[in-house]
């Protein structure tokens, strides 16, 4: 579909998806400077009044570069804000983000109307994450002005479902926005998920290694050494199912091979649930697609890398398409 202003001059067809704890003004704002959009989740802002003051950097620096760079201005910038009862910053935590008309609203656990009807009262525009298409029916009757569909090997919490299957169900009654989740790692992936339907490619784990993300060294590492197969899928961190890191479960002395199942009742988003080990903090977060990532670098460089892979799939698609049609 065609992207509202702001988000139709990208640099990619990219969302930085807000990571827990590593998300935080650096991140965010290398990643928008880099001209895709940045995102964060609120609840990183520790204590809640730190939310200001970190809206108020990001969007006094990406004013800045903005002046100072007419012809390649920045990406807009995202807020994640998690719509469970266990959230008890939500109603104060929108009322920051109305006072800085934050762009784009993503919400997750959780769909409310008013909060759409709030977010679409100062200009932004919101998209909230599904793990099927019936949380997308609700979602969207509910207000939503978009949708990311959390396929199977994305990070953190994730589905199931294969992103063909999400993609051509969602599209089949969808005409808004969609940002597809899921193991998106390298510029190839991206237009991939376009050749699907979708607008942006929703992507993770791979600017925890980076330097800008507020993780420690020994997790930026483990991403550059991980592939697929040391993702674990469990329930019992955070009382949701999610996809962690398997050399984090051992080092916390648990058998990733066999985890008990977490009742989900006990949901504990912030600071991890079910186990002395905590989410986020001991146990790590990633995706599925971490294998195309090969080094720690800037999120420029990384930038750069998906723009470079993402043209030279495009250049190899027409080639493949003149050959077809010759």
């Amino acid at each position: 579909m065609t992207l509202p202003a702001p988000f139709d001059n990208l640099r990619l067809p990219v969302i930085g998806s807000p990571l827990f704890i590593i998300s935080g003004p650096d991140l965010v704002i290398a990643q928008c400077k880099a001209g895709i959009i940045g995102s964060f989740p609120a609840l990183n802002a520790r204590p809640s009044g730190v939310l200001d003051e970190w809206l108020h950097r990001i969007t006094e620096e990406l004013a800045a570069h903005n002046r100072a760079n007419p012809d390649r201005p920045a990406a807009p910038f995202a807020v994640n804000q998690i719509v469970h009862k266990s959230n008890n910053r939500l109603e104060e935590d929108m009322e920051v983000c109305a006072k800085w008309q934050v762009p784009m609203v993503i919400t997750s656990l959780g769909a409310r109307e008013d909060l759409n009807k709030a977010v679409h009262g100062w200009g932004g525009i919101v998209l909230h994450d599904v793990i099927n298409d019936r949380f997308a029916h609700k979602a969207v009757e509910k207000g939503a002005d978009g949708l990311i569909p959390v396929a199977a090997g994305a990070g953190g919490h994730a589905g199931v479902l294969s992103p063909f299957a999400l993609m051509q169900e969602i599209r089949q009654w969808f005409d808004g926005l969609i940002a597809l989740s899921g193991a998106i790692a390298c510029g190839r992936s991206i237009l991939a998920a376009q050749a699907m339907g979708a607008d942006f490619a929703y992507i993770g784990s791979p600017w925890i290694a980076t330097a800008e993300a507020n993780a420690v060294q020994a997790y930026k590492d483990a991403i550059v050494a991980g592939r697929s197969d040391d993702i674990v899928y469990s329930n019992l961190f955070t009382g949701v199912h999610g996809n962690y890191l398997r050399p984090s479960i051992i080092a916390a002395g648990m058998d990733p091979d066999n985890l008990p199942v977490s009742d989900p009742s006990a949901m504990n988003f912030g600071s991890g649930g079910n186990t002395d080990a905590k989410a986020w903090k001991d146990i790590w977060g990633s995706g599925q697609g971490i294998g195309a990532v090969n080094a720690v670098e800037t999120v420029g460089d990384r930038v750069d890398r998906l723009e470079a892979e993402y043209d030279q799939a495009r250049r190899e698609l027409a080639i493949k398409a003149q050959m077809t049609l010759a």
